[in-house]
């Protein structure tokens, strides 16, 4: 669910951005490499939509299984002793 996939070795792709001038120039004078910072901030955006998306698709199985849950307990509820 949370696990993004991806090929670390699939080769770089060329991408037209847009982005302010003067934040820009502030991050070039800083040597921060954009690719590298875009790289890693799109994967967690990824794996955030890919998590929400997942929760989305199985929400009805998610609030049956709790309600059962809810309902009739857990197979262990009667074997534990804390």
């Amino acid at each position: 669910m949370s696990h993004i996939t991806f090929n670390p070795a699939a080769p770089k792709k060329s991408a037209n951005l847009s982005i302010n001038a003067d934040l820009l120039q502030q991050a070039k004078q800083l040597n921060i490499n954009l690719s590298q910072i875009l790289e890693q901030q799109l994967i967690e955006i990824v794996r955030q939509a890919q998590r929400d998306r997942w929760l989305e698709e199985n929400k009805n199985a998610l609030d049956e299984y709790n309600r059962r849950i809810e309902l009739r307990g857990t197979f262990s509820d009667g074997l534990r002793r804390f």
